[in-house]
């Protein structure tokens, strides 16, 4: 496993993840790397990355067109 060593963290940031870690029964290292893995699958899974694979998935199917659909029920 890898480490990373982070430099001239202001103060009220790493007492903020310091009572983060405490209230969530973890070590500050523990927490550090429980917010540093969470944000990295957030940013993979972005929507972004899940409207590609929605995008795939739907791929060369046949969809109605929902606007004309709606215009034609509110026209009723």
């Amino acid at each position: 496993m890898s480490a990373i060593s982070i430099r001239n963290i202001p103060e009220s940031t790493y007492f903020a993840l310091k009572d983060m870690a405490k209230k969530n029964h973890r070590s500050l290292q523990e927490e550090i790397r429980y917010l540093l893995d969470k944000e990295v699958k957030l940013t993979q899974e972005s929507s972004w990355s899940l409207s590609k694979q929605w995008r795939a998935k739907l791929k060369g199917r046949h969809h109605s067109n929902s606007v004309q659909m709606i215009n034609e029920d509110r026209s009723r």
